[in-house]
């Protein structure tokens, strides 16, 4: 017997909890830093018409918005420069385009166009752009400050379902299939699944007011919920629930009904892991989605099986060893599985090693795979140093094995707090994804007109490709076409550069380099005849 008093069992437990919340503040003050302040896009807006600071003669007929990647609108709304918001809910999808209705008559003044869409990886994207009918006036206000109370309950909520699926689904297949006739650890994975099982619902709810952009005091609203369930991540916690509740049941029933229904849990995760996400996402992903099931089965297997081996060994119940010897069996190829496939993923992810530290996914991964070389570390010592002692009956050994599978706990549960907060970074894939894309601009006159493509829209060496047309936009055959870039608030003198004809139809101007980003002046200088020259100008956006 213990003779340790229930005071001094509720003084520890309760420097266990304070250990654990001193790990998780120290966590998220890594996730803050690691991220900037901005709410990041996950798919990036490359071109809009009109263009942001544009300065029209009168109102357009519609608007449209160009991104990295295919998206479904949520909200888009209409600012007038007294402030008014206007619904914009007449639109039309074209690939990566939204076409946008403009549902009245504009009057002079600066407006705002705001937008808030889902990209293809489940999460919300927002911004608003400028423009101004006649003359610009002073520009309504639109908040875009982030919403940091929705934002950390996002991210509780994400931990808690990890903890839920991982822990309470690994634990329930590892009672099942690892633990014999023990049932160590049986309460804590019912409690895990129970938290999963409230954390999963919630989440949806909190998806779909960042979708909305709406504060926590509108998570009731039922257009909150349907926006929620509309999105990829919708697919996710339907997968999650139906998982969570198969192995609530496999808990409860008998071990030949438990097996089939633990074993159906854990590939339940995998699947809902899959469903959604910033991996599921990335192309190819006939490769990237079967590597997340890979690495989901393979996180719940190894930290689902740590609390009821830890249990089960702290305690000396019955067929303990058993149990260890199970799973130090299975655990070497698993690892080996999980290790591969997180490595593929996060190449796909980061494509190069300075977006390890240029971006904040980048600066993310650096911490996980901190935590993840101290988890491996211990994990080895605890598998070729540890086991073969702790399995031949050596008490002073499995009470130090417990302890170190109480460290491996804390270290997943560190490691599922990092995971969490990529839900709030793009990983440099579709950054560099969006920084490939070309900037284009339509510049018009009277007498002439152009559109002007700039690849990649980014700072550095560029191409330029036009298609030159009458102020009708007719065909018109130009004997000689300039391309003119300046920006005088850098500096900058103009860079005049003859383009060439290649014979599609268009006008060329290869190995041009754009030395700084920022907004650059494009005049286009068109060469009719001998005695007859037109020159059109337009502000074009360079990316960084």
């Amino acid at each position: 017997m213990n003779p340790t008093s229930p005071l001094q069992r509720t003084a520890r437990a309760g420097k266990r909890f304070g250990r654990a919340g001193g790990l998780f503040a120290v966590l998220m003050a890594l996730i803050v830093m690691a991220s900037t302040g901005q709410a990041f896009a996950h798919a990036a807006l490359i071109k809009t018409d009109p263009a942001d600071g544009a300065v029209l003669a009168q109102a357009p007929a519609r608007f449209s918005l160009s991104f990295s990647e295919p998206v479904s609108p949520l909200v888009l709304t209409l600012v007038t420069p007294d402030g008014t918001p206007i619904p914009l809910t007449s639109f039309r999808l074209s690939d990566q385009t939204v076409e946008i209705d403009n549902p009245q008559t504009l009057k002079s003044g600066t407006h705002v166009l705001s937008w808030r869409v889902i990209s293809a990886d489940g999460h919300p994207v927002g911004g608003s752009l400028l423009f101004s009918i006649g003359a610009p006036s002073e520009p309504p206000a639109v908040s875009e400050a982030i919403d940091w109370p929705l934002r950390s309950a996002i991210w509780i909520g994400k931990v808690v379902l990890y903890a839920g699926l991982f822990l309470g689904i690994g634990g329930a297949f590892a009672l099942a299939w690892l633990a014999g006739d023990g049932r160590a650890g049986q309460c804590f994975v019912a409690g895990a699944i129970l938290c999963g099982l409230l954390a999963a619902p919630l989440s949806l709810g909190l998806q779909g007011l960042d979708a909305l952009g709406a504060p926590l005091s509108h998570l009731a609203q039922p257009v909150v919920w349907r926006t929620g369930l509309g999105t990829s991540f919708g697919w996710t916690v339907l997968i999650a629930l139906i998982t969570l509740g198969l192995g609530l049941l496999s808990l409860a029933g008998p071990r030949a009904v438990a097996r089939p229904l633990a074993l159906a849990g854990l590939v339940g995760v995998g699947a809902a892991l899959a469903a959604s996400g910033h991996a599921s996402a990335a192309e190819p992903q006939w490769l990237t989605r079967p590597l997340v099931f890979v690495h989901g089965v393979g996180i719940t297997f190894w930290a689902g099986a740590l609390v009821p081996l830890g249990l089960t060994l702290k305690r000396q119940a019955a067929g303990a060893v058993e149990f260890l010897r199970r799973f130090s069996w299975a655990i070497v190829p698993v690892v080996a599985l999980l290790a591969v496939a997180g490595i593929v993923l996060a190449v796909i992810q980061v494509q190069t090693p300075s977006a390890l530290v240029d971006t904040a996914y980048g600066r993310l991964l650096l911490v996980k795979l901190a935590l993840l070389v101290f988890l491996f570390t211990l994990a080895a010592v605890n598998r070729w140093k540890l086991t073969a002692s702790a399995e031949a009956g050596a008490t002073e050994v499995q009470r130090r094995l417990t302890r170190s599978v109480g460290v491996e706990v804390l270290i997943v549960l560190a490691i599922f707090g990092v995971a969490a907060g990529w839900r709030f970074t793009p990983p440099p894939r579709a950054l560099a994804i969006a920084a490939a894309q070309p900037v284009s601009v339509h510049v018009h006159a009277l007498q002439a007109m152009a559109d002007l493509s700039i690849t990649p829209g980014h700072a550095g060496p560029v191409a330029a490709s036009m298609i030159i047309m009458s102020g009708d936009f007719g065909p018109l055959d130009a004997k000689e076409v300039t391309l003119v870039l300046s920006k005088p608030d850098s500096g900058i003198e103009p860079l005049k550069r003859a383009a060439t004809r290649p014979g599609d139809g268009s006008w060329r101007v290869d190995n041009l380099i754009i030395p700084v980003p920022g907004r650059w002046t494009v005049r286009i200088d068109i060469l009719i005849s001998d005695f007859d020259m037109v020159k059109i100008e337009a502000p074009v956006d360079i990316r960084p």
